[in-house]
């Protein structure tokens, strides 16, 4: 069920998807950052598995490497940053009632989407 897409911050891919969980696989290119966004109907953990990251979760800064992981709660304001020379690759995993693209609401976006 491998579904990929390209991103202007690097790409995604869905690995597995049911009722109550996605799992994606998430690059980011070295000096990009996802949206500051935040989602109502799930929470997600990240595993970060290559590079060097900066986790925003509402308004705290966290650094995460290979081997470390964040939990975001539904509600909270978060992002990643790739501070590092090589990609930042990490496994996402939500769980709740929705996964769908229109449950994120952007608050910055370094690429102007609404």
């Amino acid at each position: 069920m491998n579904y990929k897409e390209d991103r202007p911050w690097g790409s995604f891919e869905i690995l597995h998807e049911e009722d109550y969980l996605k799992i994606k696989k998430i690059i980011v290119k070295p000096g990009n950052r996802l949206s500051l966004q935040s989602h109502k109907k799930r929470s997600e953990n990240w595993v970060v598995t290559r590079g060097s990251a900066v986790v925003t979760l509402d308004e705290e800064e966290i650094p995460r490497s290979a081997n470390q992981a964040v939990f975001i709660p539904a509600g909270a304001k978060h992002r990643i940053a790739n501070v590092g020379e090589e990609d930042v690759v990490f496994i996402e995993v939500q769980t709740g009632t929705y996964f769908g693209e229109d449950d994120i609401v952007r608050y910055e976006d370094d690429y102007r989407r609404e």
